[in-house]
């Protein structure tokens, strides 16, 4: 079994609600916070695939096309590449925040489906988030959390940063 560690997107990844943006609906709105790719890149290393598993309400919202939605990811894959960060894949809810699917977090589907597609080993794999949401996906999924602000008395852990997560991440690495 592979071992994977499975990042949420806004606020963990880039910007969002800042200065320069609210919320990422075009390529060229999507901010790399600080550390990200030097994280990701550090978390190839020793992980056998990093994901990203995102929310994007936006979409069922009507604020952006779903083919909207794949261009800022492929913008974002191709950009962290540059640098030789590498994200696998992305998997997302293009659903309304209360539409009651069954893909949104908190809900862990979206964590399952890719672990079961690339035979992930959940309890030996991270979920970082920056949301309670997150969290509780990772939990519900099987995975350690890691949560990004100041704490989360559900999460294992909380970091300021990806960067700070990424170093205990591999530090903990069963």
């Amino acid at each position: 079994m592979k071992k994977a560690v499975f990042l949420d997107r806004d606020g963990v990844i880039n910007e969002v609600l800042t200065d320069r943006v609210k919320f990422v609906n075009r390529p060229d709105q999507l901010y790399f916070l600080p550390g990200v790719p030097e994280a990701i890149r550090q978390l190839n290393k020793v992980f056998d695939y990093v994901f990203v598993v995102t929310n994007q309400g936006g979409v069922g919202l009507g604020f952006m096309k779903e083919t909207q939605l794949h261009a800022i990811h492929a913008h974002m894959i191709d950009e962290l590449q540059k640098v030789d960060a590498i994200i696998e894949e992305v998997a997302y809810c293009p659903h309304k925040p209360k539409a009651g699917c069954a893909c949104r977090k908190p809900k862990g589907k979206l964590i399952e489906d890719l672990a079961e597609k690339y035979d992930v080993e959940l309890s030996s794999s991270y979920m970082v988030g920056d949301t309670d949401t997150d969290i509780i996906a990772g939990k519900k999924a099987g995975t350690k959390t890691v949560f990004i602000g100041e704490s989360d008395p559900l999460a294992d852990a909380a970091f300021p940063d990806l960067l700070s997560a990424s170093k205990w991440i591999i530090q903990h690495i069963e």
